[in-house]
Order: C-alpha cells, then sequence, then structure tokens
C-alpha cells in the first residue's frame, strides 16, 4: 500500500532555535501576546486543578501541554469567525474572547458557565463527542449563504474521529465548500484507548484525503507552526476554497479529567518526557529569550499579574449567587413549552413543601 503518511511541520525545534533557514513574519508585539495567551491558560489550568481537589469546582478537564495547539489555532481567528470547541478548550476560547470568571461558573455547574462577550462566536464547550463538528459546518455554510466573510474553527481530540459526526461533517464540509477548518489536537489518548487502538491509519490528517480537502500534520506544541498552518487554512476558506483538516500532535500530560487515573493505562515515563523536552510553554519562552523578545524578569512579573488576575476570578465566581434549580428552564426555549412551564411550577411547589 502507498505510504500516505504527511510530514510533520514545525518552525522551533527542540532547543529553542529556529529549524533550518526559515523566518518568522510576525511582529515582536505578537510574538508576545501569543506568549501571554498561552502562559495565563497555562496558569488558569493549574489553578482549576487545585480548586477541583479542594472540592470548589466540580469535575475538570486539564489541558497542560496542549496551550500551543489551542493558542496558536485560535490566534489566528478574527472577529466575527466562530468557535466550536471541545471540552478541553479552554485555552482557545480566553484567546477568543471568553473570560475566567464565566469559565469557573461553568465548572460549578452555573447557569452563567457558558455566557460569552456579545461580539463573541464562541459555541458552549461540548462534552460529549463531538457533536460541535457537523454544527460547525452548518454554522460555516449558513456564513457562506448569507455572503459572510467568516470561517468556523472546530477543535477535537483523536477520539472524536472514531466518530460518525466527524466523518459526516467532513464529508458535508468538502461537498458544500463550506469555510470550515477542523483542528485534531490528536493527544494519543481518547480516555484510556490509545491512538492504535483506534484506527490502522498511521496519521489523521491522511484521513482528509478521502473527502477531498487538504489534510496537514503540525507539530502541536510549536505555536508557531499551529499558526502558520491554521492562518493558511483560514485564508483558503475564505477564499472559497473549502475546508481544512489539521491534525496537530501533541499529548494530553495530565489525566483526561480529575476522576481519571492515567497511570492505570499509560507508562508516567512518556508523560515526564512529554513535560520535560516538548512542553510548549517552555518550548516558546526559550525561543523568545534566544530571540532577545522577553526575558526572565519580564517572565516572573508578568506570572505574579496573572495569578492575581485568576485569584480575583476564583473570588467574584465564589461570590456569585448559586443558580436556582428552576432557573434551568428559562433557558431553552424563548418561549417555553407547556411541558417545561409545568415542570418548572412543579419544581416550585415542591421546593414551598420542603421549605
Amino acid at each position: 500500500m502507498e505510504n500516505l503518511s504527511l510530514k510533520l511541520v514545525r518552525r522551533i525545534g527542540d532547543n529553542g532555535d529556529l529549524i533550518g533557514n526559515q523566518q518568522i513574519n510576525y511582529s515582536e508585539d505578537e510574538l508576545r501576546e501569543l506568549y501571554h495567551k498561552m502562559l495565563i491558560a497555562r496558569l488558569y489550568d493549574e489553578r482549576a486543578f487545585r480548586l477541583q481537589r479542594q472540592g470548589r469546582i466540580g469535575t475538570y478537564p486539564p489541558f497542560s501541554g496542549q496551550e500551543a495547539a489551542q493558542v496558536g489555532s485560535a490566534f489566528a481567528l478574527e472577529k466575527g469567525d466562530w468557535l466550536f470547541p471541545y471540552g478541553r478548550d479552554l485555552a482557545a476560547c480566553f484567546t477568543f474572547g471568553k473570560d475566567m470568571k464565566t469559565a469557573l461558573l461553568y465548572a460549578m455547574g452555573h447557569k452563567d458557565g457558558s455566557n460569552v462577550p456579545d461580539d463573541v462566536n464562541i459555541f458552549p464547550l461540548a462534552i460529549m463527542i463531538p457533536p460541535q463538528i457537523p454544527q460547525a459546518v452548518g454554522a460555516a455554510w449558513a456564513s457562506k449563504l448569507k455572503g459572510e466573510d467568516r470561517v468556523a474553527l472546530t477543535t477535537f481530540g483523536d477520539g472524536a474521529t472514531s466518530k460518525g459526526d466527524f466523518h459526516e461533517g467532513l464529508n458535508m464540509a468538502a461537498v458544500l465548500k463550506a469555510p470550515a477548518i477542523f483542528l485534531c489536537q490528536n493527544n494519543k489518548w481518547a480516555i484510556s484507548v490509545p491512538i492504535e487502538k483506534q484506527m490502522a491509519t498511521e496519521t489523521i490528517a491522511q484521513k482528509a484525503i478521502a473527502y477531498g480537502m487538504p489534510g496537514v500534520r503540525v507539530d502541536g506544541n510549536d505555536i508557531l507552526a499551529v499558526y502558520d498552518v491554521t492562518m493558511e487554512a483560514i485564508n483558503r476558506a475564505r477564499n472559497g476554497e473549502g475546508p481544512t483538516l489539521i491534525e496537530a500532535v501533541t499529548y494530553r500530560v495530565g489525566p483526561h479529567t480529575t476522576s481519571d487515573d492515567p497511570t492505570r493505562y499509560r507508562e508516567d515515563s512518556t508523560a515526564k518526557e512529554w513535560r520535560t523536552k516538548r512542553d510548549p510553554v517552555f518550548l516558546f519562552k526559550n525561543f523568545l529569550l534566544k530571540q532577545g523578545i522577553w526575558t526572565e524578569e519580564e517572565d516572573i512579573e508578568i506570572v505574579e499579574r496573572l495569578k492575581n488576575e485568576i485569584n480575583e476570578a476564583v473570588k467574584e465566581a465564589e461570590i456569585t449567587a448559586k443558580t436556582k434549580l428552576t432557573d434551568i428552564f428559562d433557558h431553552v426555549y424563548e418561549t417555553p413549552i407547556p411541558d417545561l412551564v409545568l415542570q418548572k411550577e412543579e419544581i416550585n411547589k415542591r421546593q414551598l413543601i420542603h421549605k
């Protein structure tokens, strides 16, 4: 059989230097902003993990190790574009405009947890796997029909490629030439199932061939490489050339969620190697230091400032009035249907009885 595997796109080597004779076409401000967004995502993730262990938020899916894939792709979007994230993609959401307070409220089971600013198009986090893929295609197609210059980026893990939504979504997008970008974060594990038990293909990117769209395989821990290939895909989509499938090769260094114990199904030594040798935050920081764009003193200062911002978001979330059970009936339909009205009345009666 012909080898259909695709070459891995990389910009930054393990030593923090640019690979080969490649050039970077970004301003220092852009590079610093990319690092800023990666850093706040990492610090938030570490804090949220601790909050869950303290019983202050619910089950939480950590994403440390995947910041480059998420930030690098979402950073390429423009106002008015759409982001359809999956449950582990808070770094992408923060990059595109979601705030930390509502993210914390979401983890607390609050009705306002999926709120975003009115001018930010972020669909609620997809916990089920992977309904956001065909939904993103629908948004992209609608934008095309309306003559808008908008694209839809949807993100998902390698496990999602084993579901029908993935195949249906890609096929429909290709046929319709919908301006959609499919970003698969191949983090090697779908909960406890390794990628080699999910598919016989060598790569995920090569699946694009069957649908008649470009497939790109990129180092998901190299933020410049992710940003570059996502921008290329977005430009194709805006030019009416249809969708692109991107496979960002990365690694889930933590558990699937805080309810998971990864030591039961994988070697911790592998995760440790990814943490020490290919950590995306440290990799990019090293690059910026070598380029003279960043200093250790700045790093210490910004880490302290961002931790204070996170602390403030935690305080605001924890003093927010909790969601009442009856509130959930008000956020299903614009005009409640009779069944919901009756259910809400029943809940109110029960609460009065138990007071």
